[in-house]
């Protein structure tokens, strides 16, 4: 991911905090050279400082044939705001746009284990739908076992972790704390939250 330096997530956290607030995500791997992708929704966790992201295809989807031996693209991004020229001092400036992004490169490894695939659907009902952890618990073993044949359940471990936050912190101190106060005051909530970040920004 191209980020300059102002961009930079420098803070491990700060990305993996990201990661799992907006952690319905896109799997990107290629097939033949060419890139596939599917959106998913992931369980982003450290264990041993190592990061993991759990998530789990169907198996029809053809994607899932190209986890193993290939390297996985996982692109975390959610929130996003136009920012228009009008919110600068000068005139002499074009329209932007403000976002943040999160991309996790990694291998994946097949869970094969019944035992091992039902717990990731367990972890991920949990984290998603704690309400219906009480109904999955009284399904027949039959039934879940059924289920999971129907998928396929992975992990990747994330060997490269580019983090980028394009809040403004190139602009001036006038231009930054009238974009920050534009979008935390506007109706969208995808502007709010970047108006939001953008208030958490340390400036000089």
């Amino acid at each position: 991911m191209y980020i300059p330096k102002p961009f930079l997530i420098t803070d491990h956290q700060e990305s993996v905090a990201f990661m799992q607030r907006y952690s319905f995500a896109t799997l990107i791997n290629t097939a033949d050279a060419v890139p596939v992708a599917t959106h998913l929704p992931f369980i982003v966790k450290l264990e041993n400082d190592q990061l993991i992201l759990s998530s789990h295809l169907a198996v029809a989807n053809p994607q899932s044939q190209h986890l193993i031996n290939n390297t996985s693209l996982v692109v975390f991004t959610e929130p996003h705001a136009y920012v228009a020229p009008k919110l600068y001092e000068k005139t002499l400036n074009v329209p932007t746009w403000n976002y943040i992004a999160v991309h996790a490169y990694g291998k994946a490894s097949i869970v094969t284990d019944e035992a091992a695939q039902l717990l990731s659907l367990e972890e991920m009902i949990a984290s998603y739908d704690a309400d219906y952890v009480k109904q999955w618990k009284t399904l027949p073993i039959d039934y879940k076992l059924k289920m999971a044949k129907g998928i396929v359940v992975f992990d990747i471990l994330v060997t490269d972790l580019q983090g980028k936050k394009k809040l403004s912190q190139n602009r001036s101190t006038a231009d930054f704390e009238s974009v920050a106060k534009a979008l935390t005051h506007s109706a969208d909530l995808n502007e709010q939250t970047i108006g939001e970040y953008m208030n958490l920004e340390p400036r000089d």
